[in-house]
């Protein structure tokens, strides 16, 4: 159908929704249970990583080290060089913490509003607390916040990163504002990768409260699906802006490996690594440096890496192409939604009408294909656009998921139609 939706008659509306009506009844008919509500990685993806489970031959690190006993808080040396290699990082700016890049972004968030860093004050000693948040963006980022009383701001994303004239004017303007999430590269849901002149403006601008942070959640900094991407330095922009302790850099190994048993790394500055790890040194006396000798002997260096990478993205490549093939084929023509391609990540974001993405998961749900709930992307669950779907294409089988985004996109077409005819 070339004709947009928008432009038909009342009359054509009513007949494509009878056609659209019995598609849908069609797939509701064979009991589907499919799940795409996550971002997780398929049965063939875990089972490629399995050679983690082989490698621990020895449990001794490069300088002797007996990695099953106690102590090394900040990680052996050997991890934190690794990392350092694969993400351009001073390894002596990098703490290996345990499995998960979010638990230590809450442990950050902890920290922060019980003890202040720097010198500055405590978050909690503030009446008004203020968090900004680059929207669409990731759920787990909003839960924090709100979990500890932050008012989180929206910010739209653009396709260089969050909208920065408005990051700049807010940040400028109200010192309770302390900081913003940053997913930079293939940014949960969208995809989008952050120019280099977003990160520079981030790096040097002007906030009211000096001791503002950069959350940068480089989750995916090394997924790569259609050709390597790469992303500016976070330490070096905020570095020349003369703002060196306002990074807070986190990167684990999580969907390279395990998720569950990868391990997770946060970096910062010199002069906060150290207040980081005084505080670290009351909570642990170390991470498991067991599975980090294991997933080091596996990924060996930035080399193995990226071959590893490249061997998973042959696993994941025809997952996002089947989810963008059958968007464009069953929704480009039409008009009833926009989506980005994104070039690496976990994610295809996608825009219905407005008004529109609730009933669609709605009508996906009742046909037994579970999705990510409508307004997840966004802080308090309210998308007020009510547009905003995120699919995670990554966790079913190939034949699976060309039938869920099927009946998807027959739930996009027929929700898009009963609001035209408005039934809600």
């Amino acid at each position: 159908m070339k004709n947009p939706v928008v432009n038909l008659t009342q009359a054509e509306l009513s007949a494509l929704k009878m056609e659209l009506e019995a598609e849908y009844s069609e797939f509701a008919s064979r009991n589907l249970a499919l799940n795409m509500a996550r971002g997780k990685p398929s049965s063939t993806l875990l089972d490629h990583n399995n050679c983690v489970l082989e490698t621990l031959d020895a449990p001794y690190a490069a300088d002797g080290t007996d990695a099953r006993n106690y102590g090394i808080l900040e990680g052996l040396p050997e991890m934190r060089n690794f990392f350092g290699s694969v993400l351009g990082i001073d390894p002596e700016q990098i703490i290996v913490g345990g499995n998960s890049s979010l638990t230590l972004m809450y442990d950050s968030f902890v920290r922060l509003f019980m003890f202040g860093s720097g010198g500055f004050p405590a978050w909690r000693t503030f009446s008004k607390l203020k968090f900004l948040c680059p929207s669409p963006g990731y759920d787990r980022h909003f839960a924090i916040t709100q979990e500890f009383g932050f008012e989180m701001i929206t910010v739209p994303m653009t396709e260089n990163g969050p909208d920065m004239d408005i990051v700049e004017k807010l940040a400028a303007e109200d010192e309770s504002i302390k900081g913003i999430w940053c997913v930079p590269l293939y940014s949960n849901p969208q995809g989008v990768c952050y120019s280099d002149e977003t990160v520079a403006r981030l790096g040097k601008m002007k906030t009211a409260a000096p001791d503002f942070k950069i959350f940068w959640d480089n989750a995916y900094g090394v997924h790569h699906l259609y050709g390597e991407v790469k992303l500016a330095d976070i330490f070096a922009a905020c570095n020349a802006g003369g703002n060196p302790d306002r990074p807070y850099y986190f990167f684990s190994t999580s969907k390279i490996t395990f998720p569950g048993a990868g391990v997770a790394m946060m970096a910062a500055s010199p002069a906060e690594r150290k207040e980081i790890l005084k505080r670290m040194g009351i909570q642990t006396i170390g991470s498991d440096k067991l599975n980090q000798l294991r997933t080091l002997r596996t990924l060996k260096d930035a080399a193995t890496l990226k071959k590893h990478m490249a061997e998973l993205a042959e696993i994941l490549r025809p997952k996002f192409d089947i989810v963008l093939n059958t968007l464009e084929s069953e929704l480009a023509d039409g008009g009833f939604a926009t989506w980005i391609s994104p070039r690496g990540g976990y994610f295809v974001s996608l825009d219905t009408m407005d008004g529109c993405a609730k009933k669609t998961l709605e009508l996906a749900k009742n046909a037994g294909v579970t999705m990510t709930g409508a307004g997840a992307t966004f802080p308090y669950k309210i998308d007020p656009r009510d547009r905003n779907i995120r699919i995670a294409p990554t966790y079913p089988a190939n034949d699976e998921l060309q039938i869920a985004m099927k009946l998807f996109c027959v739930c996009v077409k027929l929700a898009t139609v009963k609001k035209l005819c408005g039934e809600f």
